[in-house]
């Protein structure tokens, strides 16, 4: 019994050294890997290629206090007519992104907003004063030139190719460290009404962003700029941050701004003139879906001279099925003035095809 047991032992024994061999050849010799597919162990050369793109904007503001009575001194008052005004420069920072080799540099308008002088650090130590070009409160970005020799433009990503659990970085000035680096991923996409800007459409990520940060870059794992850092969603006040939720302006609408700010002076948005809410229709088998139900329309705007009327419900816009106001509203502000875009209405229970000229809003 002793020698059977032995003759069973010796061949399992083997039979697991051999299946260990062969376990660490398959998983842990990296040779045996697709070509490409090596473990990343280091974002340096997406943090280098991105990096001098990125700028670090300081601003300065001259603010003139309430001004205070002067003591009781007949000489005093003789000089100073009884009141002296106080003035004093309040100071902050924030980052911004060169878009342009001829200097545009997009960031947030909050960054700049009332600032009295403007000045960007590069990341090769350069310094430059920056004018601004022109903003978009609807968007809160704002663009920047400066004048400075062989700048490096951020390489746009594809925004078709943002996807919920990409892996991203954050790079900007926090808190004054001069280009940080956070790293995280792409948490959520078409983050929409979290803020008072009428266009305000949000990539979500964890990737840590800081007071500092605002017009920094969220830039992808092959270093091209994904989103423009914007801030830290704070819930319903202050005291209810929501930590790990972080929100950045998708890079195709700091294009389409920052396009039309330096073509234009300003952005020009496409406009219908109609109002909607959400409505749930039922498919054949039964199914919720959601539509749009018209409330409301401008007296002569495009869709009421296209036919719309109020309780019409549109079910596609130029082929796109109309499933919430606010994408909606997004896909008619990228079009241009004169336009045609194509509705499907449904009313009655029939389904009517309508053509509306689109018309403009521009930011004010």
């Amino acid at each position: 019994m002793k020698d059977y047991l032995i003759s069973l032992f010796w061949p399992t024994v083997a039979g697991i050294l051999v299946a260990l061999l062969v376990l660490d050849r398959a998983v842990l010799d990296h040779s045996l890997l697709p070509s490409g597919a090596q473990p990343v162990v280091s974002y340096r050369d997406v943090v280098a290629k991105a990096t001098p793109s990125v700028v670090n904007i300081y601003t300065a503001k001259l603010v003139t206090q309430r001004r205070i009575p002067m003591p009781n001194d007949p000489l005093l008052r003789r000089y100073f007519g009884g009141q002296v005004p106080r003035q004093r420069v309040e100071r902050s920072l924030g980052s911004g992104v060169i878009m342009t080799a001829d200097g545009h540099v997009i960031t947030n308008e909050h960054v700049i907003a009332d600032a009295d002088a403007i000045q960007v650090a590069l990341y090769d130590g350069r310094t430059a004063a920056a004018v601004v070009v022109g903003s978009d409160p609807e968007t809160d970005l704002a663009v920047l030139r400066i004048d400075l020799p062989d700048l490096t433009p951020a390489e746009a990503a594809d925004p078709d190719d943002i996807h919920v659990g990409d892996v991203v970085m954050a790079i900007g000035n926090p808190f004054g460290f001069n280009h940080s680096v956070t790293q995280g991923i792409i948490s959520g996409l078409g983050r929409f009404g979290l803020l008072l800007p009428t266009y305000g459409e949000y990539i979500q990520t964890d990737a840590s962003i800081h007071p500092g940060n605002s017009g920094g870059a969220l830039v992808d794992t092959e270093g091209r700029l994904v989103g423009i850092n914007t801030l830290i969603y704070a819930g319903n006040g202050a005291d209810d941050a929501a930590t790990g939720i972080n929100l950045a302006t998708p890079v195709d609408v700091a294009m389409f701004v920052m396009d039309d700010i330096v073509n234009f002076g300003t952005v020009v948005r496409g406009w219908l003139g109609v109002s909607v809410e959400l409505h749930l229709r039922r498919n054949d088998d039964g199914s919720a879906r959601q539509a749009l139900l018209v409330s409301g329309l401008a007296e002569q705007g495009p869709a009421a001279r296209a036919g719309l009327r109020v309780g019409d419900v549109i079910a596609a816009i130029n082929g796109i099925e109309a499933l919430d106001g606010r994408t909606a509203m997004h896909q008619i502000a990228q079009l241009r003035p004169g336009e045609v875009v194509n509705l499907s209405v449904e009313r009655s229970g029939q389904i009517l095809e309508m053509q509306a000229i689109v018309g403009s809003r521009s930011s004010s």
